[in-house]
């Protein structure tokens, strides 16, 4: 999944606000670098982002949803808002990828009511808030339990298993120890039979284990994708496309996949 962010303050410094055409051409150069999925996000949700207005999304995203929907690969929209996601399938969307787990009044209808699929993620606060101590009694179990009620109100209100991504949130709400917990044990949310997404790209986590700036993380976002797929992620969500298709296609090739 290649990320295309629409804002003007991504974390890592690749945001295209009011560059429709940029945003368009980087989502169609992603395509051919070999992403089999585009993620298009017009709110930042980094540690300590503020929100942004409806109609500011709106202008932002629903032009770029019109360049790319014929661009061979599904479209995925990242936001919280329920008249983002209406405006966005009815453009041509194919994912609703929420941070928030569809739990703003009208999300679950809003993707009910369409044949779009839906990531549903783990965060702990918001994120103004979500980096400021985040605390677990035990990591995995409460992004599990999480999830799985996620997964429960989402089958109640209309949406089929078989539409529903699992997300467990790398670094939304979680210190170092939480993520690496996580992805230690990525068999607990891999074992629901759902597909599971991983995003970790360029993260801060990356960087605490590096020492590496936003910029020169590519190598350790690479190493962070390919161990998630084998231990079974089914979406990794990335900046640096071409290198981690190239990682992948040589453990598929070691692995006979």
């Amino acid at each position: 999944m290649g990320i295309v962010n629409l804002t003007d303050n991504s974390f890592s410094g690749d945001g295209l606000r009011g560059q429709a055409n940029g945003a368009i051409a980087q989502g169609l150069r992603m395509v051919e670098e070999g992403a089999e999925l585009l993620d298009l996000g017009a709110e930042s949700s980094r540690p300590g982002a503020e929100p942004v207005s409806l109609q500011q999304e709106l202008d932002r995203l629903l032009p770029v949803v019109a360049g790319l929907r014929d661009c061979g690969v599904p479209l995925s929209i990242d936001t919280v808002k329920p008249e983002v996601m209406r405006a966005a399938i009815d453009a041509g969307a194919d994912l609703i990828n929420d941070i928030a787990a569809l739990q703003a009044p009208g999300a679950l209808a809003a993707v009910a009511d369409s044949q779009a699929a839906a990531c549903l993620m783990h965060m702990r606060g918001e994120p103004r808030t979500m980096q400021a101590d985040p605390h677990y009694d035990d990591v995995v179990g409460e992004v599990w339990a999480f999830l799985m009620d996620r997964v429960a109100a989402c089958e109640s209100a209309g949406i089929s298993r078989q539409r529903i991504v699992i997300d467990p949130g790398f670094g939304f709400g979680k210190t170092l120890g939480h993520n690496l917990e996580l992805l230690r044990h990525l068999d607990r949310f891999v074992d629901t039979g759902l597909p599971v997404l991983v995003g970790m790209s360029r993260k801060s986590m990356l960087g605490q284990i590096t020492g590496q700036p936003v910029g020169e993380r590519i190598s350790a976002g690479v190493a962070a994708a390919l161990l998630a797929v084998q231990r079974g992620a089914r979406i990794v969500r990335v900046h640096d496309v071409a290198a981690t298709r190239d990682a992948l296609a040589v453990w598929q090739a070691i692995e006979g996949a």
